[in-house]
């Protein structure tokens, strides 16, 4: 006889920092989705965990310091925690810093909660002299504390038989009474007492009096938390990663291009013709389809790296130490440290960036953050770089790519020292608190299941904009608006895209950019900016398709803008990518801009923004034909 499978809905909770994110990917593995919150647009990690014959849905909450939610992350927590439709909350405590992991524990429990403890960061503790005694900990606690490595997987069996047990027995915490469903302002005070009352008595049962040692950490932050050799070591941070994507992705994103372009190609066009398919069928599959496809697998190697990258750096602990140097200058524009997460996450994409201002904890500080991102250079805007850099820079394209990110971090200073002085005259910085965790070494698996989680993500959501616009493009260049043509059988100069670009490409003329390739290009970069570089190969490809030309695109545009610049094509280049940057976000961003913040804040951004782009661009390439 079996026993039924039971199923049970239990909650990660800790402070940030605390290995709780790496020990929901240890437990879940693969077995993992995104979600939002109910009624907010904060993501969450949900994924399935066997806890012994229960089927476990484990959900990662926001890291928070508090249950007293004072930003949105913090009552996403907070609402879950008192949400009874959760059977358990496994609360992760830092060996590190005891005593502040003990007070969310502490909350929790006031919450009513059934808790097991999750004891981790022990050989870091155990290096500063700071390990806690298990056995001492579990008698003040009242509940079990187990041992684990989220890294390693080391006490992940024990906390799965142990959540089992708990599910049965839910065990609550001693010494901490429940809230009162109605409190008073007096029950609140009297109950944070109480905490603190009590943190204290299970520190001194559970910690030595040993003094604290100094470890390999205190004497690295000694030299990355002061200014003066913390900021360049950032920016040889940021431009060792942008090299590595230079040398590394390009060279892969051609590959899988090819991939795509030969052998898939090939065989969709042997299936058409045995099918005796239509020519606009045919041209659809090929040129909207199967295009769309490759722009989105040639992503994919540069997306890995720089998701591996961004992981990297956050799971060593570096990240934190980047949001202490960054205060003081974060300050002049009226935010704190704590903007810069989501201004680093821009880096990788806008959309998810915008979503990581909840992070901050006034709206105004999340609307100026939010309306800055844009201007933070996402890794879509990378492949244009990389394509134009090595086009008219091909000796010191690496470096130039480099001077792009420098440039984008300073349009976002001027942007938000703008709006400083301006529309949000009234943001004020708060006081930065922020634990700063050992320095540790990524653990293979665990960056692994992160990158693949990110990747999937991005195929899922940018790859479906990506294939929707990249089809959408064919039917452009589809339809005529001159000529006798039929339908898929036109030149590009005489469809509606082509049309539509050629009007445009005259106001690029002070840029040295009046050409239909490029105008068409960057009207399809507002779809999606990975859509610029296929925009452009498919204008060069479909323009003459019985040429036979063997140009590669670079040496295309390179042409094309030899003759557009007057001879000044490096000027004209460098002018083209830094409109690029600048001009405006994709549709995607426009789109969660107008969700958090309305049209009005949307579109006086996005038009300030094309402004920018237009007068910069302008004066690039003005000064630099002269030089």
């Amino acid at each position: 006889m079996t026993t039924a499978t039971r199923a049970a809905s239990v909650l990660l909770v800790g402070n940030p920092n605390v290995g709780k994110s790496t020990l929901f990917n240890q437990l879940t593995g693969a077995r993992q989705r995104v979600v939002n919150a109910p009624g907010t647009t904060i993501g969450l990690a949900e994924g399935t965990w066997r806890a012994g014959d229960v089927d476990v849905t484990l959900v990662d909450l926001p890291g928070t310091y508090s249950l007293i939610a004072r930003s949105p992350d913090e009552q996403v927590a907070a609402d879950a925690v008192s949400d009874a439709g959760h059977d358990l909350a496994v609360v992760v405590l830092d060996a590190t810093a005891l005593s502040r992991s003990l007070y969310v524990l502490g909350q929790v429990a006031r919450a009513g909660r059934p808790v097991v403890a999750a004891l981790t960061m022990t050989d870091l503790a155990s290096a500063r002299g700071l390990r806690p005694d298990h056995e001492a900990l579990t008698a003040a606690l009242g509940v079990p504390v187990v041992e684990v490595n989220g890294r390693t997987g080391a006490g992940a069996r024990m906390l799965a038989a142990t959540v089992e047990e708990a599910l049965r027995t839910r065990p609550r915490v001693a010494g901490i009474d429940p809230r009162p469903r109605d409190h008073e302002l007096g029950d609140e005070l009297a109950h944070a007492q109480q905490i603190f009352d009590w943190i204290e008595r299970v520190a001194d049962a559970a910690l030595s009096p040993e003094e604290a040692r100094e470890t390999l950490s205190d004497r690295i932050d000694r030299v990355l938390l002061n200014p003066w050799a913390g900021v360049p070591v950032f920016l040889a941070v940021v431009w060792a990663v942008f090299q590595l994507t230079t040398a590394v992705a390009a060279p892969l994103m051609d590959g899988a291009a090819a991939l795509v372009d030969g052998p898939l190609t090939g065989a969709a066009t042997w299936a058409l013709e045995a099918l005796h398919a239509p020519a606009w069928l045919e041209s659809f599959a090929i040129g909207g389809l199967i295009a769309g496809v490759g722009a989105v697998v040639s992503f994919i190697p540069l997306m890995a790296i720089m998701f591996a990258s961004v992981t990297i750096l956050e799971s060593s602990g570096y990240l934190a130490r980047v949001a202490v140097v960054a205060d003081r200058a974060m300050r002049a524009i009226g935010l704190d440290g704590r903007a810069m997460l989501p201004l680093i996450v821009g880096f990788g994409c806008n959309v998810p960036a915008l979503s990581a201002t909840a992070v901050l904890p006034h709206a105004r500080q999340r609307l100026l953050t939010g309306l800055m991102v844009p201007l933070t250079s996402c890794t879509a805007r990378l492949t244009v770089y990389l394509l134009l850099a090595q086009t008219f820079f091909p000796g010191h394209a690496g470096t130039v790519v480099f001077g792009m990110y420098l440039v984008s971090i300073a349009l976002v200073v001027l942007f938000g020292l703008a709006a400083r002085r301006t529309a949000l005259r009234d943001v004020r910085p708060e006081p930065l608190i922020i634990a700063l965790p050992d320095y540790q070494r990524p653990h293979l698996r665990t960056l692994a299941l992160g990158v693949w989680a990110r990747v999937v993500s991005f195929v899922r959501k940018a790859g479906t904009v990506i294939l929707v616009a990249v089809a959408a493009l064919w039917v452009l260049q589809a339809i005529p608006v001159r000529g006798g043509h039929d339908l898929a059988d036109v030149p590009v100069q005489d469809s509606v895209y082509g049309a539509t670009a050629t009007a445009l490409a005259p106001a690029l003329a002070p840029m040295g950019l009046d050409d239909w390739h490029i105008a068409a290009s960057l009207v399809s970069g507002v779809a999606a900016k990975e859509v610029t570089v296929g925009a452009l190969a498919q204008s060069y490809a479909l323009e003459d398709p019985g040429s036979g030309s063997t140009e590669t695109l670079g040496e295309q545009v390179r042409a094309t803008v030899e003759q557009t610049s007057g001879g000044a094509a490096g000027a004209a280049g460098l002018a083209f990518m830094i409109f690029v940057l600048a001009y405006l976000p994709c549709m995607a961003t426009l789109a969660e801009q107008r969700r958090l913040y309305g049209w009005r804040w949307t579109a006086g951004a996005a038009g300030a923004q094309l402004a920018m782009a237009y007068a910069l661009a302008t004066a690039v390439f003005q000064v630099g034909r002269l030089l």
